[in-house]
């Protein structure tokens, strides 16, 4: 299966003016963990998830004035449709990350989080080398 196949639709987007709690509202009805973050002067789409929602309030920040461009991801890995699910889970393993940004050109097609991996591999099975030679 590929990434393409798993990765579920950008449902939601905010700037980096925009503040935590907007960022978390707009996640809440997105029914979503994470935002793609669209700035011109990203060098491409960051992203933001509820994790650092939680960090800002955990340090002791404010979400009303916390703003996105603050907690937004700077060393972003994004995966290409036609990756196979299993490099994009390496990527995220090593990374020790849980969403990936799905990127068509430098377009922003999709996200894809542990949850539709795991979704897509207990629907269909998973089909990595190592465990088809387990036996």
């Amino acid at each position: 299966m590929t990434v393409g196949e798993a990765m579920s639709a950008v449902r939601v987007t905010v700037g980096t003016s925009h503040t935590l709690r907007e960022a978390a509202r707009r996640m809440t009805r997105g029914r979503a963990g994470s935002a793609v973050v669209l700035d011109p002067d990203l060098p491409g789409p960051g992203i933001i998830t509820e994790r650092d929602v939680l960090r800002c309030i955990g340090d002791g920040g404010d979400i009303d004035l916390a703003l996105v461009g603050e907690y937004v991801a700077s060393n972003v890995v994004y995966a290409a449709a036609d990756w196979p699910l299993e490099r994009a889970a390496e990527q995220m393993t090593a990374g020790g990350f849980r969403h990936l940004i799905v990127l068509d050109g430098s377009e922003a097609v999709g996200v894809l989080s542990m949850r539709d991996i795991v979704r897509s591999w207990v629907e269909t099975g998973p089909r990595s080398r190592s465990m088809s030679s387990v036996g």
